[in-house]
C-alpha cells in the first residue's frame, strides 16, 4: 500500500528541463496539504534515478527533455515502479507524443497552459486510478478515430477485402497494441530490433496506416487484440 493509499501526503517527483518551471510547480504544490514534492529531475535519465531512489506516488513530467525523453523515461519508470503514476505536463500538442505517452504507461496528459490549481487536482485524480487527457488533446484523439473511419470506408469501396498480414506481422501488431517498444517486441519474439522495425513498416504499408498509434487502434477495432 502506498503512502497516498494509507491517507498520507501524495509524494511527487517533478521532472522538467527548465529549473524555473520546476520551482514554480513546487511553489504551487507546496500550498496543498495532501501533496508533497519529494524530489526533482532535469531530464528523463535523472527521473528514472529519482524514482528508483524515492518510489514516489506520482511523477509529474515533461515530454521533451535532453538525454532521455519523458516518454522513454515513462516506460522505464513503469517497469521499475509499476504503482507509480505518471502525469505528463507538457507544451507538446503532437499526436505522436500523446499516444506515445499513453502506450508507455502514462496515466494522464496535460498541456502546460492548464490553470495551476488543476495540476493538484490532476495529481489526486491519477492517484485514485483515473486517466486524464486535456480536452484539446482528447479532441485530437477523436479526430484521429474519425479520420481512420473515413479511410476505412474509402478502402472498403475500392478493395475486395482486408489486407492479409503474415503470422509474424500479426504477432508484432499484437505486442505493439500492448504498448511494447521495438526493443521489448524483439525480446519477446526472439528477433532483432531491425527486424521488428521492418515488420512494423510492412504492416503499416499493408494496412495503409500512417503511425503506430493508428495500428494500435486498428488492432483493437478489428479484435486482433483486446486491451483491458
Amino acid at each position: 500500500m502506498s503512502d497516498a493509499q494509507a491517507g498520507e501526503a501524495i509524494r511527487v517527483v517533478v521532472v522538467d528541463d527548465h529549473s524555473l518551471f520546476r520551482r514554480g510547480l513546487q511553489m504551487v504544490l507546496s500550498t496543498e496539504d495532501d501533496i508533497v514534492v519529494v524530489g526533482e529531475a532535469g531530464d528523463g535519465a535523472e527521473a528514472v534515478q529519482r524514482v528508483e531512489e524515492l518510489l514516489p506516488d506520482v511523477v509529474l513530467m515533461d515530454v521533451w527533455m535532453p538525454h532521455r525523453s519523458g516518454i522513454d523515461a515513462c516506460a522505464q519508470i513503469k517497469a521499475l515502479a509499476p504503482s507509480t503514476r505518471i502525469l505528463m505536463l507538457t507544451s507538446s500538442e503532437e499526436e505522436d507524443d500523446l499516444f506515445g505517452a499513453v502506450r508507455a504507461g502514462a496515466s494522464g496528459y496535460l498541456l502546460k497552459d492548464v490553470p495551476a490549481e488543476e495540476v493538484a487536482d490532476a495529481i489526486r485524480a491519477v492517484v485514485s486510478g483515473q486517466s486524464l487527457i486535456t480536452p484539446k488533446m482528447a479532441g485530437l484523439l477523436l479526430g484521429e478515430f474519425n479520420a481512420m473511419r473515413r479511410r476505412d470506408e474509402e478502402r472498403a469501396l475500392g478493395l475486395p477485402g482486408s489486407p492479409r498480414l503474415s503470422p509474424r506481422e500479426l504477432d508484432v501488431l499484437r505486442l505493439l497494441a500492448r504498448g511494447m517498444a521495438n526493443r521489448e517486441i524483439a525480446g519477446a519474439l526472439g528477433i532483432s530490433e531491425n527486424t521488428v522495425k521492418n515488420h512494423v513498416r510492412n504492416l503499416l504499408e499493408k494496412l495503409q496506416l500512417h503511425s503506430r498509434m493508428e495500428a494500435v487502434v486498428y488492432a483493437v477495432r478489428e479484435k486482433i487484440v483486446e486491451l483491458s
